[in-house]
């Protein structure tokens, strides 16, 4: 756990001294580990004989549970990139007047 908060506190820290250079590639690479990561889960839980042998006694509340979780969290970060970009887009034209 104090890897993770290590890591964490040196993003921190390094996007405090990066404060004043826009850094636009940062979105890009944070979405391609998130893929990156989501695929190794889904190798890993593939690779998993356990677990895809008990799939089919999961049930269907668990499917169902599932699926309505993750169209709820795609739906928060949709409405939460939205919010950013109209924040951002009224901040540049603030900054053109």
């Amino acid at each position: 756990m104090f890897v993770v908060f290590g890591f964490m506190a040196a993003g921190v820290l390094t996007g405090w001294l990066m404060r004043r250079h826009r850094a636009r590639w940062t979105g890009k690479v944070m979405m391609a580990l998130i893929w990156l990561l989501l695929l190794i889960l889904g190798i890993e839980v593939g690779s998993n004989r356990r677990i895809v042998e008990s799939l089919p006694t999961l049930g269907a509340e668990a499917v169902v549970i599932a699926v309505v979780s993750l169209l709820g969290s795609c739906l928060a970060a949709r409405l939460l990139w939205t919010v950013v970009r109209r924040r951002e887009n009224a901040s540049e034209k603030e900054d053109r007047r």
